[in-house]
């Protein structure tokens, strides 16, 4: 009997034992174990015979091997940080480097730790006015930059967290903005606003543990509306002209009491001289009336007809009278009348020096 007799071998089967052949009704999807079977068969014609199955099971070890390797060690940069997850619940942290993780038991997630991010505000006037402490609307355009400092927190606490830090920062400016002028916002108040809107967003983060560091707040722009800004420039150029009034009533005030100081300086320093000049004098007469009393004491009949004629000598030095001496005799006295009279002395003079 043939073996190739289609009609099926000596047990109806074929020359390897299978079963007689059967014809696929039309339309009917081929059987999945008759296409394993056959796969099986091509793969046993293309290996070496003997120990064909063991090999095969090596090749799929390995290349499960390799597959699991590649996705149990992880790499972390060194801006990210590598957060292992067991089942999706938080394991550990690790750092930049090389690290293994169990998988797929153990999962990684790398956030960007080292990236700084930058949140704008002020691009909508919905976002950007705002309300002043002294009821004024100021025009606000702002930026935020930020950190991951918590990668726990930052993936597993907060279900958005940037939306968060947005929608915080927002809140913190409208309240810092709220209690403080708009001038003081415009001009020195600048940076105390920066300060304090960084401040209080980080705190409310960290009330969220949000995981975020909050680097910096930048105050780009705070000016009025575009609706009112003719009207704002003419109230600043009328400030500006009294602040230049007030300026030039303080340097002529400022001229004013120097100079009135330095008058009042001049008359403390004469009074001062005048004084240091009078006591001067007064001692150095107290010190010749002392030397005088002195030189009395030893002959005062002497110093009392002295002090007698030079006292006489300055009452009688611009009198108009005469003295004779009555002792002399056979001198007729002449008397110039004429000279006796107040005033007659200069006459006679200025006539002698005219006649002359």
């Amino acid at each position: 009997m043939s073996w190739n007799n289609q009609s099926g071998g000596p047990w109806g089967q074929g020359p390897w034992g299978q079963g007689p052949k059967k014809q696929r009704p039309s339309g009917q999807p081929p059987d999945l174990e008759d296409l394993l079977r056959k796969s099986q068969d091509r793969l046993k014609d293309v290996l070496p015979s003997g120990g064909g199955g063991r090999f095969i099971w090596l090749i799929v070890l390995g290349v499960v091997a390799v597959i699991w390797a590649m996705n149990s060690f992880y790499r972390v940069q060194p801006d990210e940080a590598g957060v292992v997850l067991r089942f999706g619940k938080y394991v550990r942290t690790t750092g930049p480097g090389l690290h293994f993780a169990l998988w797929p038991v153990e999962t990684v997630e790398k956030p960007k730790v080292g990236r700084e991010h930058k949140l704008s505000f002020g691009d909508s006037d919905e976002e950007s006015l705002m309300l002043a402490g002294d009821q004024n609307i100021v025009d606000i355009k702002f930026t935020v930059l930020w950190q991951i400092r918590d990668p726990e927190n930052y993936l597993f606490d907060v279900h958005t967290p940037e939306l968060l830090a947005r929608l915080v920062a927002e809140s913190a400016m409208r309240e810092v903005v709220g209690r403080t002028p708009a001038e003081e916002i415009r001009t020195r108040g600048r940076l105390k606003v920066q300060e304090e809107v960084k401040k209080l967003t980080q705190e409310t983060l960290d009330r969220y543990k949000a995981g975020i560091q909050i680097t910096s707040v930048q105050l780009e722009k705070a000016d009025p509306p575009a609706q009112v800004i003719d009207a704002f420039e003419e109230v600043q150029r009328a400030e500006q002209n009294l602040n230049k009034f007030i300026r030039e009533a303080e340097r002529y005030r400022n001229r004013v009491l120097g100079e009135a100081k330095g008058r009042a300086a001049r008359i403390i320093e004469d009074a001062k001289a005048y004084r240091a000049r009078v006591v001067e004098e007064a001692k150095g007469e107290a010190a010749r009336f002392e030397k005088v009393l002195a030189e009395y004491r030893k002959a005062p009949d002497v110093t009392r007809k002295r002090l007698y004629l030079e006292t006489m000598e300055k009452v009688l030095k611009r009198s108009g009278k005469i003295v004779l001496d009555a002792q002399k005799t056979g001198v007729l006295p002449y008397l110039p009348l004429d000279r006796m009279q107040p005033g007659a002395a200069s006459a006679g003079q200025t006539r002698g020096g005219a006649a002359q």
